[in-house]
């Protein structure tokens, strides 16, 4: 298959939508293109949470995917995940971005803005409440936290592992690839947690990662739009945070919020360890700059 081929893959899914729609009763036209326009949520739903999000009930979402050719939901899934890890490239993403925004400025703010509120939305919801509490009362019991992210989530890895142990819960980020990779591994060990940012395809140091998290009996929380299919054997639980539209340049202002949503919940969690390590971090910024001095953490 050619590369330019296997970009395209994102419209086999969508034509066999278009090419059904008349033939569907208006309630499952609905449905068909909710699975088009938030093929994550369909991926990484139950057949109910579907529902709850499009308004429906789940025997719609069913009956939907075997109106469409499918022999179950599952079956469905199956094609909506080839279509998010096939490689399109980023100037593709660009172009397809582009197209719903154009060159107009305030567009393309209202575009991302838009996006955005999606993702908060999806922050709100129940079940991500319960996963976000399975997360942080797995990174607040470990001796140290391990936060891996590659390319842009490497930043957020750094920034994630940096505000972490300023409130006193040593971690480190786990932020290069390639070889590189191993030097930080060697910090690994039992009665730690991994925090991971990684989306699919199942990339080599994603299954490093995960692989000696296994071997020492470490939990990892992952933060992913797609990946949670592919490694849900191998994860304690998973994040799943919207990043815009499947085909069109990821965007990552939900996975910051939910950094920062983690790290005030783990500062609540280590109480006067927090506070004890603010101070010292301010103490010792005195020694650098006197100025510093009169700043503190606490209310006297």
């Amino acid at each position: 298959m050619k590369p330019e081929d296997t970009a395209d893959r994102q419209g086999t899914f969508d034509d066999r939508v278009e090419a059904a729609l008349e033939t569907l009763p208006p309630a499952e036209q609905r449905m068909a293109r909710f699975f088009v326009s938030q093929k994550q949520s369909v991926l990484l739903g139950s057949a109910a949470e579907i529902a709850a999000l499009a308004g429906t009930s789940d025997a719609t979402v069913v009956r939907t995917a075997r109106s469409l050719g499918f022999e179950s939901l599952s079956a469905l899934r199956q094609v909506l995940l080839a279509d998010l890890t096939g490689t399109v490239s980023p100037g593709r993403r660009l172009a397809h971005t582009l197209q719903e925004t154009g060159n107009d400025s305030a567009s393309a703010l209202r575009h991302v803005v838009g996006l955005h509120e999606t993702v908060l939305e999806a922050l709100k919801r129940p079940d991500m409440e319960d996963a976000f509490t399975r997360a942080v009362d797995i990174l607040a019991r470990a001796n140290r936290r391990h936060v891996f992210g590659i390319g842009p989530s490497g930043a957020m890895a750094d920034y994630a592992s940096l505000q972490f142990n300023r409130i006193g819960l040593p971690s480190s980020a786990l932020s290069v690839s390639g070889v590189a990779l191993a030097d930080r591994l060697l910090w690994l060990g039992s009665g730690d947690a991994v925090l991971m940012m990684a989306y699919a395809p199942l990339y080599r140091e994603v299954e490093i990662v995960l692989d000696q998290a296994g071997l020492h009996d470490v939990p990892a929380v992952l933060i992913s739009d797609n990946l949670g299919p592919l490694v849900s054997d191998k994860v304690a639980t998973t994040l799943p945070v919207p990043r815009g539209k499947a085909d069109h340049l990821a965007t990552h202002g939900g996975t910051m919020v939910l950094i920062e949503a983690l790290i005030i919940a783990l500062a609540a969690k280590a109480g006067e360890t927090a506070f004890d390590s603010l101070d010292r971090l301010s103490s010792m910024r005195g020694v650098i700059d006197k100025a510093w001095i009169k700043r503190g953490t606490r209310k006297k």
